[in-house]
């Protein structure tokens, strides 16, 4: 019997074979460290991870009590009494004559958009004339404000902003000077932290 295609007396090929050996120990290398590191990966897995899947929701909040329900009765009710009441605040004994209470915006007060505000303005505060710069440069608190030899507190304005309605005028601290709403077509009134009535228009 001769063996499978080898001629007869020919001996066997070495050099086939120890290649072959050589090729299945790095396949067998191979597999055994890829078999090593499942096996350590798996470990890993089920110390690390293994208690995700049993983690549980927090339980439900108790159920809230109903409101005990009462009775309605109906009577009249009694006049107030003055002295229950607290005392109206005194107006500011530093303020000066023809000065305004701080209001309510108006209800018929836009709102504002800087846009709408920039520009230069005349004011008048006290009986005094002056005018202000409103550019949109930003600046403290909105926008950089430039009096013009404006007295009182409007000497100290730095900035600008507007928020919904209002027009507020802020000092370099970031202090508000004054707060005014738009009365008209290019019109703004209201008054001074100090209660002095201001208005700008142009």
């Amino acid at each position: 019997m001769q063996g499978f295609g080898r001629k007869p007396g020919a001996s066997p090929p070495l050099m086939r074979n120890a290649e072959m050996e050589n090729q299945m120990g790095i396949s067998k290398a191979s597999l055994l460290s890829l078999a090593a590191a499942g096996i350590v990966l798996a470990g890993c897995q089920s110390s690390r991870f293994g208690n995700l899947d049993t983690v549980s929701p927090p339980p439900p909040p108790p159920p809230v009590a109903a409101a005990p329900a009462g009775t309605v009765q109906k009577g009249n009710l009694s006049s107030p009494n003055a002295s229950q009441f607290p005392t109206a605040p005194t107006t500011n004994p530093n303020a000066q004559p023809g000065t305004q209470v701080a209001s309510l915006p108006p209800a018929s007060a836009p709102d504002l958009t800087p846009g709408s505000v920039a520009g230069v303005w005349n004011a008048s505060l006290g009986g005094q004339s002056c005018k202000i710069a409103t550019p949109q440069t930003k600046y403290g608190q909105g926008f950089r404000a430039g009096p013009l030899r404006c007295p009182g507190e409007l000497g100290n304005l730095a900035s600008w902003a507007v928020n919904g309605k209002q027009l507020v005028l802020y000092d370099a601290n970031g202090g508000t000077v004054a707060s005014l709403y738009s009365s008209g077509a290019s019109r703004f009134d209201g008054q001074t932290s100090g209660g002095q009535a201001v208005s700008l228009s142009r």
